[in-house]
């Protein structure tokens, strides 16, 4: 959504311009440069207005979705529902506190047809003891017929915080009502522990003294302290909507001026401070008297986001600390009212520092109590009977009982007849949802570690708010919302964020790398001197300084930090897994080399024990005069009177040949052209004892080699002993 305006702007005198300015409500601004003369800057124009400005609520962005792809189980009356019961502790662990909140509080349907106040959800929790027929009658007392609900409950002390409207007490201050008294003295119930002193109540006014008084002239104001027992009033002094967007307008319009990037063209910031002829004279484009004005307006923006803090914290510190009720309102009760109620929800509930929980708070506070999201962001939204009756119901109420135009027949959606749309014709739009963010950002900044979610999700949240995009910010109430039929025909934001988060892990920009919910569970109330706010970089200045709207961010350090040591964590554990691999591989191979080695002893003592047999039968047998040949060749064939023996073993057992070989082994008697006939061939000679001079005479003569070894031959050793030994058996020496 836009805000257009035609700008006549010359970039230089050689080549004029007619520019065309587009101011976004996300802080940024565009400028077309036409031509002069030219249709093409009318069309543009008209384009972008019908677009930026639709006049039906059909003709939004969000209306453009296939409805078969909206999910139609997201019910937000539920989910309401559930958050209602929370408040109640209906989950709760301790007895006495079920016990408690079942006998003071109680949920009512007396809002079922949004008869009773239309700017409401259907269901309220009130204390028990009020009938619904008292909050008929304390409904007509408050403005919008908004009377005093409860927001939130504090589960241990009993404290309660309530909203409302102002209460139509005249001029004068002398209007007053019975149940809108009983109602708003049931807020202040008794303590659980009964050694304490009666519970206080605060009924606190967000306008300043001055407007309560002022709006006391139309048939508005102030509660007066008499009429309600144990209670205190208090002005916060918070400015209405249309000085809130004043003073954005303004701070939206320095900070493109003086912007590193500026829509209108104007050089850096940087490179101006850098040149020596401009230094001291220039800074962005401005001179340096204009500080003393972005100073001026700064502060002002800085001083509203001050006092929604500061009084948020004081609501905040008085159920805390004190046990105390709380009352706010303040003029209509759906804009400085939700502010102050869902900042002081968000400090005083650890869940709503949640992202379930910040979703529980947006659709209580902000969606179910009736803030009108279309007047604030300028889109057209559902009316009743052409829009005279919405334009009433929007007033602030004035007059007395009767001559109040919020105090008449609100109709029911059954009473309309014709139900037309109406585009926003009156400037009733105001950043009260970026402010409400804004102090989230400063308390981001004052505690780190207390939110699940980032200052980037602020961001993302709020420009989903204003894309036109979801269907869930749409028209002013939950009553319109349920009439155009929202909900099942535009898309779910909550999903969509779900999904985003979802995708990327617990690395997403949305989630808060610094959260620890152990240690902020309990309320956070920060002292006064500690909220002195800042601008909020990562909105307001992402378009005209992008470097300066991250630089030093802690969330950026944080995540960087974070991914930096998942990283070493998973290099790490995989690392360990090699580790274990390569550890279990090593014992693996271990295993089979201490297998292989037994193998192998095995193996070599065979060969061993193969070869001792082999060398003795290669002695045997060359004992009787053969000779013993190894060969792997099987068509081999020795000579002549040849004894041949083949036997195969096993691969393993013989070293250096071939697998699939046979060891054949021949046995061949020795013939007598191989015998040697030289003394130095026949060794046996020196030692045979029928040699004689000529030498070896075998085979002619006898040989004691041969004869006693010869094959076949059985010896008889009882022939040797009847043998006579003769002297000429030996020769002489």
């Amino acid at each position: 959504d836009v805000k257009l305006q035609s700008v006549p702007r010359q970039y230089d005198k050689k080549q004029p311009r007619e520019l065309l300015q587009v101011i976004g409500k996300d802080m940024r601004v565009i400028v077309f440069a036409f031509r002069p003369r030219t249709k093409q800057k009318n069309e543009v124009f008209d384009a972008l207005r019908r677009y930026a400005k639709p006049s039906q609520l059909w003709e939004l962005y969000a209306f453009s979705c296939d409805p078969s792809t909206v999910d139609k189980k997201s019910d937000p009356k539920m989910r309401l529902m559930k958050e209602y019961h929370r408040l109640l502790s209906e989950g709760s662990e301790f007895e006495v506190e079920k016990y408690y909140f079942r006998n003071n509080w109680r949920l009512t349907t007396v809002n079922s047809s949004y008869s009773l106040c239309s700017t409401y959800p259907s269901q309220l929790i009130v204390p028990k003891s009020i009938s619904d027929e008292d909050l008929w009658q304390a409904s007509t007392f408050r403005a919008g017929r908004r009377l005093p609900i409860i927001s939130w409950c504090n589960p241990v002390s009993g404290a309660v915080l309530a909203r409302s409207s102002q209460p139509l007490v005249g001029l004068m201050m002398n209007f007053r009502n019975n149940a809108d008294e009983k109602l708003v003295s049931a807020l202040c119930t008794q303590n659980v522990d009964a050694n304490l002193p009666p519970r206080k109540l605060y009924i606190v006014d967000a306008r300043p003294r001055a407007n309560a008084l002022a709006n006391g002239a139309k048939g508005g104001g102030s509660e007066s302290s008499s009429n309600y027992p144990k209670s205190e009033v208090l002005f916060l002094g918070i400015q209405n909507i249309h000085t809130m967007r004043d003073s954005l307008s303004r701070l939206r319009d320095y900070v493109d001026a003086h912007g590193s990037i500026s829509s209108n063209g104007s050089s850096s910031a940087v490179s101006l401070v850098g040149d020596r002829r401009n230094r001291g004279s220039t800074w962005g484009g401005g001179s340096l008297n204009s500080m003393t004005q972005f100073s001026s307006m700064l502060g002002e923006w800085l001083n509203h986001i001050q006092n929604i803090l500061v009084g948020a914290s004081w609501i905040a510190a008085q159920i805390a600390q004190e046990s105390a009720s709380v009352l706010v309102h303040c003029s209509d009760g759906w804009d400085r009212t939700t502010q102050l109620i869902a900042l002081a929800c968000l400090l005083l509930d650890p869940y709503y520092r949640t992202f379930d929980g910040f979703q529980a708070l947006v659709e209580k506070d902000w969606l179910a109590f009736g803030h009108p999201f279309a007047e604030r962001l300028g889109i057209p939204t559902v009316s009743e009977n052409g829009g005279s009756q919405y334009e009433l119901l929007r007033q602030p109420s004035v007059g007395n009982l009767t001559s109040s135009p919020s105090r008449g027949s609100l109709g029911t959606p059954g009473s309309s007849s014709n139900t037309s749309v109406q585009s926003q014709t009156s400037n009733n739009s105001s950043p009260i949802l970026l402010q409400w963010l804004d102090c989230i950002a400063q308390l981001l900044r004052l505690y780190p570690a207390a939110f699940q979610f980032s200052s980037k999700f602020l961001v993302d949240f709020m420009d989903c708010v204003l894309s036109c995009r979801f269907g869930n910010f749409l028209c002013n109430s939950e009553r319109e919302r349920e009439q155009s039929g929202v909900t099942s025909s535009c898309h779910c934001m909550w999903t969509y964020l779900a999904d985003l988060r979802a995708s990327g892990g617990s690395f997403h920009e949305h989630i808060n790398p610094f959260y620890d919910r152990e240690r902020y569970w309990l309320p956070l109330v920060p002292p006064a001197a500690a909220l002195a706010p800042t601008l909020w970089p990562q909105f307001y200045l992402r378009w005209t300084c992008p470097p300066e709207s991250q630089g030093g961010g802690l969330e950026s350090h944080g995540h960087s930090m974070r991914k930096k040591y998942e990283a070493s964590v998973k290099s790490k554990e995989m690392a360990e897994s090699r580790s274990r691999d390569i550890k279990m591989k090593m014992e693996s191979m271990l295993t089979d080399l201490q297998r292989e080695r037994r193998a192998s002893s095995s193996a070599l003592a065979m060969a061993q024990r193969a070869r001792r047999e082999n060398v003795a039968i290669k002695r045997a047998i060359q004992t009787i005069g053969c000779t013993v040949n190894f060969s792997t060749n099987e068509n081999q064939v020795d000579k002549s009177e040849e004894m041949s023996y083949s036997f195969r073993r096993e691969a393993d057992t013989v070293s250096q040949q071939d697998d699939n070989a046979d060891l054949s082994v021949s046995i061949s008697a020795i013939e007598d052209s191989l015998v040697s006939e030289t003394p130095s061939n026949q060794v046996c000679e020196t030692l045979c004892p029928f040699r004689s001079r000529e030498g070896c005479r075998w085979p002619h003569a006898a040989c004691a080699q041969l004869g006693s070894q010869f094959v076949g031959l059985k010896a008889n050793f009882d022939a040797f002993d009847r043998l006579s030994v003769k002297d000429c058996y030996f020769p002489k020496e």
